[in-house]
């Protein structure tokens, strides 16, 4: 089974099964790693033991919907969600290479070794 084919395993197994915000999270990143397999290896590490990745994204996804909201009513328009969903595995732009990962943290730095030099 190749990596890809494992990643949309694991995404599937998170997915409720019926057609709800988060099932729809998890389509949409089915979609990213479909048109980007090299991906898969990084989605797999984010969601390995980590049984409510797609639920969490959801909640960002929510998040922002709701502060750009019109009145009643708002909406995330697919970019916008795309762009939420890589944030949040840290996958890179579209067309845009990976790189080597960092752990993600909130305000967490990279440090450059040579700034020390």
């Amino acid at each position: 089974m190749s990596r890809l084919d494992e990643a949309i395993e694991k995404i599937t197994g998170q997915q409720p099964k019926e057609r709800t915000p988060v099932w729809m999270v998890g389509e949409q990143l089915k979609d990213i790693l479909r048109a980007e397999p090299e991906l898969a290896e990084i989605v797999l590490e984010d969601l390995e033991g980590k049984s409510d990745a797609l639920v969490k994204c959801e909640k960002e996804i929510k998040a922002f919907a709701d502060k750009h909201k019109s009145g009643n009513s708002f909406c995330v328009i697919p970019a916008e969600a795309e762009r939420i969903i890589r944030e949040f595995f840290g996958l890179p732009g579209r067309g845009e290479r990976p790189t080597a990962r960092t752990e993600k943290a909130p305000g967490a730095q990279v440090l450059d070794l040579a700034d020390f030099l």
